[in-house]
């Protein structure tokens, strides 16, 4: 299954509990949208609060689906790095290494 808005292929455990809860899996999906049509922040902005909350949590998927989203909505390189080391003082500098290192992945090959 591929994301609706971005086709990027959904991890298989979410597509997963999307079949097996279908409306629960609506319910989710209808509240990313609200959420993200409710505020003023463009929806770059919100993918980069999106990873860093990725990077807060330390979910290597989440980071580059968010590092990834932000990037086709036009965040730079920089822009995404500068929000993962934003983030040293709150949540440290290994997390944030693990970060940078996930979204490194996505320049490889």
């Amino acid at each position: 299954m591929s994301d609706k808005k971005t086709g990027e292929k959904l991890p298989n455990h979410y597509v997963s509990i999307r079949k097996r809860f279908e409306e629960y899996g609506e319910v989710l999906s209808d509240l990313g949208r609200v959420v993200k049509d409710t505020g003023p922040l463009d929806e770059k902005t919100s993918q980069l609060v999106q990873l860093a909350a990725s990077a807060a949590i330390r979910s290597e998927g989440a980071v580059h689906s968010h590092a990834k989203r932000a990037m086709e909505l036009g965040a730079s390189s920089d822009e995404v790095y500068h929000s993962l080391i934003l983030l040293t003082s709150t949540i440290g500098f290994p997390n944030v290494a693990a970060a940078i290192s996930w979204v490194d992945d996505l320049f490889k090959d």
